[in-house]
């Protein structure tokens, strides 16, 4: 049930043996706004409504996982810069652009090896979805 009012969100996390070790990945080289630190968790804002959290992965409601499949996606108008941007960074696993029938894209990994996309739709109707 909604409730007239509430602000509607969405928020992924992952689950970590060390949030601490990947914590500046996300806000210094990702840049991302840390908007909650729950000692646990951190939150991140990505855009508007849509947040992303680490977890400590031996206290939170999941454990850890040594191989994630998992991909976390950011929908980005500028995809070059954040290749060039992670490139100089010295991503690991970063793949080059890649462009396919709906979008281009690439792919990348955190410090624990957790996948993550950066992506712009090519069909201005399917990119309109997501603003």
């Amino acid at each position: 049930m909604i409730t007239e009012g509430l602000k509607e969100c969405a928020i992924t996390f992952y689950y970590y043996e060390d949030i601490h070790a990947v914590a500046p990945f996300y806000e210094d080289v990702l840049g991302f706004e840390l908007v909650l630190d729950q000692g646990l968790a951190r939150i991140y804002r990505i855009a508007g409504n849509a947040y992303f959290g680490i977890v400590d992965g031996n206290k939170g409601h999941l454990k850890h996982q040594p191989k994630s499949a998992a991909l976390l996606t950011v929908v980005s108008e500028d995809v070059e810069a954040w290749h060039e941007k992670l490139s100089k960074a010295g991503v690991t696993g970063l793949s080059g652009m890649l462009r396919g029938n709906y979008c281009e894209h690439f792919f990348f990994e955190d410090p624990a090896g957790y996948a993550i996309e950066i992506q712009r739709f090519h069909n201005p109707e399917v990119a309109k979805l997501f603003k």
